[in-house]
């Protein structure tokens, strides 16, 4: 897949800024760096009883500052509601939840000097894919583009075919369940869509060389299509 754009040469980091979101009855962490003459920002959503600066999401996110895409890594529950979620998964597959979460940290970034013109695009891995799925189907909120990486998309069932933005599935060749299952998902989409599938890896994208081919794939995407106004699948 390639894009019109060209990505710049990488350099030096990004700088990070590690930021609070109120909402009522506490804030949710997160850490957001975005490059000068940013073109969007990218928003991570994780399932739970992962972490935000997980190996996997700095690595992905670092790629993208590198092409000139902001990105927002946040924890989509408080510290509390966390430490409940680690002891007793209450929370983990509650993508209403997540959803509502990830519609508040966009509102979070809309409103927020320096990022508040930025086009928006959603990255969701696990039951965080199903969060940006649902999210992204909320009329207050212009998702331009959608990246699934190793996600639930079924978990959004119901409202795949409300959705406008053009959604990218990316899923690991091993996991044969997950590809059946982001079949699915693509077929019920009426959107601009694509599935690619990684062969020789699992849905963490931990062999070698897998995680680059998955984050390029990404960047890709979103240069392609954060600008573009949304389209009907062809």
């Amino acid at each position: 897949m390639s894009s019109s754009a060209s990505p710049p040469v990488a350099g030096s980091a990004v700088a990070e800024s590690e930021i609070r979101i109120p909402m009522r009855g506490g804030f949710l962490n997160g850490t957001i760096a975005v490059p000068p003459d940013a073109t969007g920002l990218v928003l991570f959503v994780h399932g739970t009883g992962s972490i935000r600066m997980s190996a996997r999401n700095v690595f992905t996110a670092r790629v993208l500052q590198r092409a000139g895409i902001g990105t927002l890594l946040f924890d989509p529950l408080t510290v509390a509601e966390e430490s409940i979620d680690m002891r007793t998964g209450h929370y983990r597959f509650d993508v209403g939840l997540l959803a509502a979460r990830l519609a508040l940290a966009t509102n979070w970034v809309r409103d927020r000097q320096g990022t508040s013109g930025l086009p928006v695009g959603y990255l969701g891995t696990s039951t965080g894919s199903a969060a940006a799925l649902v999210a992204a189907t909320s009329p207050r909120d212009e998702v331009r583009a959608i990246v699934s990486g190793g996600g639930r998309p079924d978990l959004a069932c119901g409202t795949l075919r409300r959705i406008t933005a053009p959604t990218l599935f990316i899923v690991g060749g091993f996991d044969t369940e997950f590809v059946a299952l982001n079949r699915k998902a693509q077929a019920e989409l009426r959107c601009r869509k694509s599935l690619k599938i990684i062969p020789g890896t699992s849905n963490l994208f931990e062999e070698p060389g897998k995680l680059e081919r998955t984050a390029n794939l990404a960047r890709e995407w979103f240069l392609r299509h954060l600008h573009s106004v949304t389209a009907t699948a062809h």
